[in-house]
């Protein structure tokens, strides 16, 4: 790869005929159209969410450098490498598409500021570097570098390496921030879209977890009905077999939970009964484990980790099942004392016991002094939720 120095281009030039996409959420094109400032292998534009992009042109104004750009040579035009978050914030405040907070504490734009200062954000010459290169060799060095100090997550830099027309469509439907069916997703998936954590979960869905294999095979498609589709299907099933939405049910899993629950029959009334029960239940700790707890059938209450008992009920229940055994001869664990081992007559210490539900939680056994008993800790962990 080869690099030329340009320190000969101003903000002025960069900023001629730049366009911004609000709906994309990126800058597309300056420098009188001969530059792609994003191209496909690009983040979304970041920096307003950052709050970071009147930062960029309070640097100008100060005349403090605002970093190396990079630039790729292709075919007639340039392609923007690393630098396409502070061109944007400098074309959008150029074409007034936001204000700074002035000295005299009022907002301004770009056309009301002095002469002078314009002027000299105008004329700001910037430092670039003009990079010629194989794909491979871009790519690979893309991976490598920083975005003005907010590093590329993994899902960024995937639409790097897989850039093509799936990335293109796939970005366009879920990293779109305009997108109608966003609040439904984000009901279910945690992230913002704009980073591509929307995008990321969706191709873990269909790709049952292999994202890089799903995208290298699919690269270049010209269309992502297939991931459309199975995302679409798995929010629709648990909108239907869930009546009601509750804020634990996002960042769950779904695509696993799809997989794993999708051919059982559901009655979403029963279900969502169920949900809220267990929602009132104090005793139940994980609120995220109870719509897998409730899809799997109510047979693992580990996904809810119940509350145990307090060490004062335990203590309470140790004293009367070990004075009991004492006078009885046999073990102070009542499944010791009934066996045959050489175990059957030992008194176990508090410390070598723990407290168990008679009556098991998930049957409708309470969690109280009268459903308490007192195991040792191999009959305990052996007994499970008989």
């Amino acid at each position: 790869m080869t690099t030329e120095l340009r320190t000969d281009i101003t903000v002025e030039e960069i900023c001629k005929g730049f366009q911004y996409s609000k709906l994309e959420g990126k800058g597309l094109f300056g420098l009188s159209g001969k530059l792609v400032i994003q191209p496909e292998y690009q983040r979304n534009y970041i920096y307003a969410e950052a709050r970071r992009e009147a930062g960029v042109i309070d640097s100008l104004l100060k005349g403090y450098p605002i970093g190396l750009l990079y630039f790729v040579k292709a075919g007639e035009r340039l392609e923007v490498l690393d630098g396409q978050q502070r061109i944007t914030s400098i074309g959008r405040f150029v074409t007034e598409k936001f204000a700074i907070l002035g000295s005299d504490g009022h907002e301004r734009n770009f056309s009301s500021l002095p002469a002078d200062k314009r002027e000299k954000i105008l004329r700001t010459k910037l430092t670039i570097y003009v990079c010629e290169g194989t794909e491979s060799e871009i790519k690979d060095w893309f991976r490598t570098i920083n975005i003005a100090g907010i590093p590329l997550n993994e899902q960024e830099l995937r639409n790097a390496i897989y850039s093509g027309p799936f990335v293109t469509a796939a970005k366009a439907e879920f990293s779109n921030s305009s997108n109608t069916r966003l609040q439904k997703w984000k009901s279910y998936v945690k992230g913002n879209e704009k980073r591509q954590e929307i995008l990321e979960e969706a191709l873990r869905w269909v790709g049952g977890g292999d994202i890089d294999g799903y995208m290298q095979s699919h690269r270049f498609d010209g269309d992502i009905d297939e991931l459309k589709a199975h995302f679409d299907t798995v929010i629709d099933w648990a909108g239907t077999v869930f009546k009601g939405v509750e804020s634990e049910m996002c960042g769950l899993d779904w695509g696993r939970l799809w997989n794993t629950y999708h051919g059982r029959a559901y009655d979403p009334d029963d279900v969502w009964k169920r949900v809220e029960t267990l929602y009132s239940d104090d005793f139940v700790t994980a609120k995220k484990g109870i719509f897998e707890y409730v899809l799997g059938g109510g047979t693992d209450p580990k996904l809810l980790n119940v509350r145990v008992f307090d060490k004062a009920t335990a203590k309470n229940a140790y004293s009367k099942q070990t004075s009991a055994a004492r006078k009885k001869g046999v073990s102070n664990c009542p499944l010791c004392a009934v066996g045959h081992e050489a175990n059957r007559t030992k008194l176990w210490a508090f410390e070598e016991m723990e407290a168990d539900h008679v009556s098991a939680w998930s049957r409708g056994g309470a969690t109280n002094i009268s459903n308490c008993q007192m195991l040792c800790r191999t009959h305990n962990r052996a007994k499970g939720n008989r």
